[in-house]
């Protein structure tokens, strides 16, 4: 079974993107979602992060304080790499197991940090959906609620898009001007022949 990396920067549309895989019957595995959970409920992942930030990281009722972190990781890059050393490898785990059980020809691994996290290679190809600044910091703006201070913060913690066009296989531009779903078939296409 092939194994498909989806990447791209905060805003891109790769939820989007991924949403159409998984309409089109392309098992779907999301990174970003799998990391939240896991950071709640894995007890070896809590006790490094209480360890790391202290207990107050996590709410009342056990999950983590999702604001808080992000507050600590995106203006530290040694405490987001340590965040990373400790989760990452729980999720690649999940992610295998997961892959395992699917009945496809392909499945779908939608990462954020794909290439800052070296996963690359994980993968037999890799999507990267981009699409222009402005858009991307206009949607998060109004999908997360933040000011676009934090979101360009965050951009500009990330690998830039070019970065990551020149590493993949294949590129979705959601910028509206060429639907998403008629470059995804193609893709699909492609992915199916190989």
């Amino acid at each position: 079974m092939l194994k498909v990396g989806v990447t791209g920067g905060i805003g891109a549309g790769k939820t989007t993107v991924c949403r159409i895989f998984g309409q089109i019957g392309i098992p779907v595995f999301y990174s970003d979602s799998e990391a939240k959970k896991l950071m709640s409920s894995n007890e070896a992942i809590v006790s490094s992060l209480k360890n790391l930030f202290g207990s107050d990281i996590y709410t009342p009722v056990g999950d983590i304080d999702r604001k808080k972190l992000a507050g600590i990781i995106f203006n530290d890059k040694l405490a987001l790499q340590k965040v990373n050393n400790i989760v990452h490898p729980e999720v690649r785990q999940h992610f295998a197991i997961w892959a395992e059980q699917q009945d496809a020809l392909y499945v779908v691994q939608e990462s954020a940090i794909l290439f800052e996290s070296n996963l690359s290679n994980l993968f037999d190809k890799v999507i990267t959906v981009t699409a222009p600044l402005a858009m991307k910091i206009d949607r998060v703006v109004k999908r997360d609620g933040v000011k676009k201070e934090k979101v360009i913060e965050r951009i500009n913690n990330q690998i830039s898009d070019s970065e990551k066009i020149l590493k993949s296989d294949f590129v979705i531009n959601a910028d509206g001007a060429r639907p998403i779903e008629s470059q995804l078939f193609e893709i699909h296409k492609k992915i199916l022949n190989l």
